[in-house]
């Protein structure tokens, strides 16, 4: 019997399907993550927060060398062929910041409550929502820009322009930007299904929600990669805007929470262990 090579057969699949893919592998390590909550009666802080910093490296590591670096290349390379005469940091820039007022439209629209809040501390909307639904809201925001980024990366690949651009645009680089975000995701389900736990919510219940919160990441992979693909003078625009949404969700949640609980270095070496993590799959894969 021939032997099945899961790679060989990904590589030949369209890019929505390769996205929807690389989107399904990030849900699933947050799922396999939030399964701990099966294992361990209660978690240590120290770890949440560590795990919140790792979480937070990675996504800046990604931010820059997944997405920004590609898209000021890909101006530069566009302006080298006579196909664009514009700054190779106008588009960047442009992208970087609608992504991050995105974000703040759906952080100030969308009901949410962060990691280790009180109920009377939810942002967004006014609603009589329970405090679980509110958790889960809060990282499956921080889940959009992740899946976004993901499909980008993928449907980039798609375009025929882009021939001769693979030291800008590879499959190696799309993949270690899947493999990056999903690792960050693992102890991220953690992170979200053990504080559930805490709450007395049933391990069943902690799970579900937990690996729940990705669930969107997929579905906005394959958004990212379709827009791509129909529009490719938007492509360093999107890949700047999924920086700039990665970002304002660091900086605006990720490294608040990950430091509110005290343990700031630890949190901080967390946040530089997963940027190292992030850069060196980059660079190596890419």
């Amino acid at each position: 019997m021939e032997q099945f090579d899961l790679y060989n057969w990904f590589i030949i699949q369209s890019p929505v399907m390769q996205a929807l893919c690389a989107g399904l592998f990030t849900w699933l390590l947050t799922a396999l993550g939030a399964s701990l909550v099966f294992l361990f009666k209660s978690s240590n802080r120290k770890i949440l927060d560590a795990s919140l910093g790792f979480t937070g490296g990675v996504m800046i590591a990604a931010s820059f060398w997944s997405l920004l670096s590609p898209s000021i290349s890909y101006v530069e390379m566009q302006n080298e062929m006579g196909l664009s005469n514009l700054p190779s940091w106008l588009p960047p820039a442009v992208g970087f910041f609608f992504g991050a007022l995105f974000l703040y439209i759906l952080d100030k629209i969308i009901p949410h409550l962060h990691l280790f809040s009180k109920r009377n501390e939810a942002e967004g909307v006014e609603t009589n929502w329970k405090k679980t639904i509110l958790l889960v809201l809060a990282i499956a925001l921080h889940n959009i820009p992740e899946g976004l980024a993901v499909g980008v990366a993928f449907g980039a690949l798609a375009n025929p322009e882009l021939t001769g651009m693979n030291e800008v645009f590879s499959m190696g680089a799309a993949i270690a930007l899947a493999i990056g975000i999903g690792i960050q995701n693992f102890p991220e389900g953690f992170a979200v299904s053990m504080p559930l736990r805490r709450q007395g919510v049933s391990r069943w219940k902690s799970w579900k929600w937990g690996q729940l919160s990705a669930i969107v990441e997929p579905i906005f992979a394959v958004i990212g990669a379709v827009i791509v693909m129909q529009v490719l003078p938007i492509l360093p625009y999107a890949l700047a805007f999924a920086a700039g949404a990665m970002i304002f969700i660091v900086v605006e949640e990720v490294i608040p929470e990950s430091q509110r609980g005290g343990n700031t270095d630890i949190a901080t070496m967390g946040l530089i262990f997963g940027f190292i993590v992030m850069m060196i799959l980059d660079v190596a894969l890419g």
